[in-house]
């Protein structure tokens, strides 16, 4: 064929068909040099006496990106389960990507955030270490994650910024470098982004987001994207019950693959360049959640059709009483400093 056609065709092929099928542990570059795989166990809210089984179940099953938080109150299940997994000689521990997260009421503290977690996950390091939301929350409180105020509010620490927080992670990672390979944020609204990389050091190796076709927070992932932040999407199927299951136009796109609704859900993200959580205790459903398809430029138009049909919807927005950014949520202080 002539080679000037060829060009020409290939350019004119959608960008989503050049891409091979992407596999679980396709594994996608951080701006460290390191890679993360394609799709990882979520453990958020995934009730205690049944982590363990799932992360030993996940790993057995292929996965090797787990995604964990100080927060979750589960890591100690986690690092239980990673024990069981490394001894029994099913991976080694270089294997696996392993992401925890700096709570709110450990901003002045990361370091100390950094140990506990480590102390329950019994793992050495992690791959990456994120700051679960640019809220700080007084470290004194009358809650150890919660703490709120009198009059019910949450008790929000004024004396550090996310900026500071941030440089507090800086310094943790060039200070122990063997305990943490990459530092990242989650939660965070191009404006918070532009006000923290003003002044930092090190540009985030991800940002871990809310992200599905209700919500695909687009301005956020173009602009990580210009910025080389790579995206990590939380509850990509909605929220429990939630009515993309029951799209019509998610069904339709399942249909021609002869996959299921969670199917479509998890791999739209693939097909924008993001990784993608997919928590669940249930074997079956963790084993279900490994079949990846690839979805043309068609197919994720049509799903992008969605949010503008029936209007943005955000599941997961603690009550913190903090603006954090969003378009679509501007109630509350404005923190970003």
């Amino acid at each position: 064929m002539n080679p000037s056609l060829c060009k020409f065709m290939l350019a004119r092929t959608p960008k989503h068909i050049l891409h091979p099928t992407p596999t679980m542990n396709t594994a996608l570059p951080l701006n460290t040099g390191a890679s993360i795989p394609a799709l990882g166990l979520g453990t958020w809210q995934s009730a205690p006496g049944e982590v363990k089984a799932a992360v030993i179940h996940a790993i057995e099953a292929g996965y090797r990106h787990i995604d964990c938080a100080f927060c979750y109150q589960n890591e100690d299940e986690v690092g239980a389960a990673l024990q069981d997994v490394i001894s029994r000689g099913i991976v080694k521990r270089e294997d696996l990507f392993i992401t925890s997260k700096l709570w709110c009421t450990f901003h002045t503290r990361a370091e100390e955030g950094l140990q506990k977690s480590l102390d329950m996950l019994k793992t050495p390091y992690v791959d990456l270490y994120l700051m679960h939301w640019p809220v700080p929350m007084s470290p004194n409180g009358n809650h150890p994650l919660f703490p709120k105020l009198p009059d019910g509010s949450r008790d929000i620490d004024h004396i550090i910024t996310h900026i500071q927080t941030w440089k507090n992670l800086e310094k943790l990672i060039k200070e122990n470098p063997s305990k943490v390979k990459a530092i990242g944020v989650a939660n965070y609204s191009v404006k918070y982004l532009e006000k923290l990389l003003a002044q930092a050091l090190i540009v985030p190796a991800a940002n871990q987001i809310e992200n599905h076709p209700l919500l695909p927070q687009q301005e956020v992932v173009d602009f990580c994207k210009a910025k080389g932040i790579h995206i990590t999407a939380y509850s990509p199927l909605g929220s429990t019950g939630s009515p993309l299951f029951k799209d019509e136009v998610v069904n339709e796109v399942a249909k021609k693959h002869s996959v299921g609704p969670g199917t479509v859900l998890l791999s739209y993200h693939l097909a924008r360049g993001s990784s993608v959580l997919a928590k669940s205790v249930t074997p079956s459903r963790i084993d279900e959640n490994r079949k990846l398809i690839s979805l043309n430029d068609s197919e994720m138009e049509k799903l992008e059709s969605i949010h503008k049909k029936q209007g943005l919807t955000r599941f997961v927005y603690p009550p913190f009483g903090v603006n954090v950014g969003f378009p679509d949520k501007t109630e509350g202080v404005d923190l970003s400093g």
